[in-house]
């Protein structure tokens, strides 16, 4: 494949960075998370996100730095928590502040891309047993109904659910997210509630929200697995399973309205059948299975790096093939991809400037093979609160001080300001 090259996009691609509320806003004290992370040792830093970015009150700050960096696009979550702090009671004050946030992106001409729930929840939602209470599909269908009602009219993208099935492994199987269980069946559960929530929300956002052209889609992470012995049968076969589980089973359920075995037996969920207008990929690295008899409750599987390769910070291979991989399998539903997330935890610049090219490269290669892509998120726009891993991790195009909140826009940032504003790559730009 030739680097050196220009690489040209088509008319009106989309190009932006993502965030989520709760890493980003700061000061949400009424979600599952905030509890969950002022307990001692579940954050790997022993951090909390306090303040995180304070973007609440500093958001035209940020959103002017994205106006100065070319972005057409910016992907955002609301928070939940912040709009219904109580069952059934929702907030005008908080509902006027997100007006005000999406106002503000298109008074700068920026697409706004919604995210309705970025792994946090009301507490009033948790301590009624969360998304494993088959009442959480009306509770998201009511909240998804009063977001399209007040703010549909600022939103054309709408993702309903961000990465469904990390949130049923993190918090149901590995417990390392709230509420901390390790169930297999709960987290079966879990992804059949979402499923049911994501279909009524489809069609409730569809009915009531009056953008421009609204479209619905998910934002799906995809973490390839490949056998870590290449011939090892048994290796071979779990990577098969942790493909279909983790990357393909959400999506053909979409697709066809069933549960598919192992987490169904093919029974049909009404109103589900094709409620995806496109795709949202997230995409980060793979992982490699090893065959491991002493590891049986996780189905003797071990998931690891690629022994030699290049990593992350936080230990992730970096394998930009992976993208295109993945944009090859999601082309066959046949619906438009946009790049919902993609990025590196990286203090060296210099390797989220090199993993920005690779990635975009193997986009454009994807595209050329008939990937029907329309948009691309980089993660993130900000130093955040990254989950369990806590401030630590640096993914931000912008470095972020949370001591003083001082923000200082990286090279790589202007470097993809180059890529927004000419719909290009240029690998010039990269020596």
């Amino acid at each position: 494949m030739n680097t050196n090259r220009i690489l040209e996009f088509p008319k009106g691609f989309l190009w932006g960075a993502a965030t989520a509320a709760h890493q980003v806003e700061g000061n949400n004290r009424n979600n599952d998370w905030w509890e969950w992370e002022h307990r001692p040792g579940v954050i790997a830093d022993g951090t909390t996100s306090e303040t995180a970015c304070d973007q609440y009150d500093r958001y035209r700050q940020d959103f002017d730095l994205i106006r100065e960096f070319r972005h057409n696009a910016h992907r955002l979550s609301l928070e939940w928590s912040r709009i219904e702090p109580q069952k059934g009671v929702y907030s005008s004050n908080e509902i006027a502040h997100y007006r005000r946030v999406l106002e503000a992106l298109r008074e700068r001409g920026i697409e706004p891309m919604v995210t309705l729930h970025h792994f946090t929840n009301p507490l009033w939602l948790s301590r009624e047993g969360g998304w494993e209470n088959p009442q959480v599909v009306e509770h998201f269908t009511r909240y998804a109904k009063v977001v399209a009602t007040e703010l549909g009219a600022l939103i054309r993208f709408w993702n309903t659910i961000n990465e469904p099935t990390v949130y049923a492994y993190m918090s149901y199987m590995d417990g390392i997210w709230p509420p901390g269980k390790k169930s297999p069946r709960s987290a079966a559960i879990v992804m059949t509630n979402m499923l049911r929530a994501h279909a009524l929300a489809y069609h409730i956002i569809h009915e009531t929200s009056q953008g421009p052209g609204c479209s619905v889609g998910i934002a799906k992470h995809i973490r390839l697995f490949d056998p870590l012995r290449r011939n090892h049968v048994i290796e071979k076969a779990l990577a098969g399973l942790s493909n279909f589980v983790f990357n393909w089973w959400f999506l053909d359920a979409i697709e066809t309205g069933r549960l598919a075995w192992p987490i169904g037996i093919g029974q049909k969920v009404q109103l589900l059948t094709a409620t995806q207008d496109f795709i949202g990929l997230n995409y980060y690295t793979r992982e490699m299975v090893k065959f491991d008899l002493a590891k049986p409750l996780a189905l003797f599987m071990e998931y690891l790096a690629r022994p030699g390769s290049e990593t992350s910070d936080l230990g992730w291979e970096l394998y930009p093939e992976g993208i295109h991989r993945a944009l090859m399998r999601l082309k066959r539903y046949g619906k438009p991809i946009y790049v919902t997330e993609n990025g590196v935890p990286a203090i060296n610049d210099s390797l989220r400037q090199r993993c920005l090219r690779d990635h975009l490269t193997q986009i454009h290669v994807a595209m050329r093979d008939g990937a029907d892509v329309r948009g691309y998120f980089h993660w993130s726009l900000l130093d955040n609160f990254e989950w369990e891993a806590g401030l630590k991790p640096r993914f931000g195009l912008v470095e972020v001080d949370y001591n003083t909140q001082k923000r200082s826009p990286r090279p790589s940032a202007w470097i993809y300001a180059k890529i927004a504003a000419q719909n290009k790559l240029d690998p010039a730009w990269f020596d």
